[in-house]
């Protein structure tokens, strides 16, 4: 992680090239800044520094006294939230810094991702913490896929002053989300409820032989990740030995289709990923093979290369 020259900035944001480190490839997974589609809110506004200068498109280096980036009051722990109103894997978060005066000021913030409202967003996981960045530079963190609906930067402490001239956020969207889910069976608990984006809410099958769930992506795509979450409360061995299918057919439900992966096991809670090597497909299907099963999921994320 370091700061980004402004030639570089300009390449980075004018092509499809994604750079971690010595890797670098070309994607169409890649879409682009999220955050000019998202809202903002922050913990206080300074003048006409509001929340939404941030996303602008505008990195406000010449236009800092017209309101060209947003800023809190001095207080405690200065926070500013973005709304993505989806849930994504994010990539990187790049943050641009004031030029004019007071740029260590952004020093020791924290970069925070999730989907919790908690604290105002607060609580949710750290990316990174960014030690300083030069005035009017850029500082690029890698978040490493992590996911989230609220990208938060907060500065601990008291009598902080947060002000941000851009915040870009680069990831993949979960394409789960605009597909129809549908199941073997219903024990009260709908299919849908495995792509509400919500980990809290499951699906849930009666006891039958090869129970099964299938996601139709509307379109065929080409399918690199799929993440399940399993339920906390109990009876979560009861996924061991669920495979995810993944192709074009409807010939038996859908679960004659080739093979992503089978789960070995998900702790209670958790969410596991698995690698499906660019697959082709426009159904998912999540079936347990064997008598007096049931499937129960509580979330099921797709990530893939869009439409093939």
């Amino acid at each position: 992680v370091k700061p980004l020259l402004l030639f570089e900035r300009v390449l980075l944001l004018s092509s499809l090239k994604i750079k971690t480190h010595s890797l670098t490839h070309f994607s169409s997974r890649f879409l682009g800044n999220l955050a000019s589609n998202g809202s903002t809110t922050q913990s206080s506004t300074s003048g006409d520094w509001f929340a939404e200068r941030a996303i602008d498109g505008n990195r406000g280096l010449h236009e800092q006294y017209k309101g060209g980036c947003s800023s809190t009051l001095a207080e405690t722990n200065p926070w500013w939230r973005l709304d993505l109103n989806n849930v994504y894997s994010v990539s990187r978060v790049v943050v641009t810094n004031r030029i004019d005066c007071c740029v260590e000021k952004i020093n020791g913030a924290e970069i925070r991702i999730g989907n919790s409202l908690e604290n105002n967003g607060n609580n949710n996981p750290i990316c990174a913490v960014i030690p300083a960045i030069p005035a009017g530079e850029s500082y690029s963190s890698s978040c490493g896929g992590m996911e989230g609906r609220y990208v938060n930067l907060i500065i601990p402490g008291d009598m902080k002053t947060l002000t941000l001239c851009e915040v870009e956020v680069f990831g993949e969207e979960n394409i789960a989300i605009k597909g129809k889910a549908v199941q073997s069976s219903t024990f009260y608990f709908q299919a849908n409820n495995a792509i509400d984006n919500v980990d809290f809410y499951c699906t849930h099958t009666e006891t039958e032989m090869n129970p099964w769930w299938r996601l139709d992506l509307i379109d065929l795509q080409i399918i690199q990740e799929v993440i399940i979450t399993n339920r906390m409360d109990c009876c979560f061995e009861q996924i061991n030995g669920a495979e995810i299918r993944i192709g074009n057919s409807l010939e038996n439900n859908g679960n004659n289709n080739p093979k992503c992966a089978v789960i070995s096991g998900i702790p209670a809670g958790q969410s596991v990923s698995y690698s499906c090597g660019e697959m082709q497909g426009r159904y998912l299907n999540v079936v347990i093979p064997g008598d007096s099963k049931q499937l129960s999921l509580c979330e099921v994320r797709v990530y893939g290369n869009g439409t093939s």
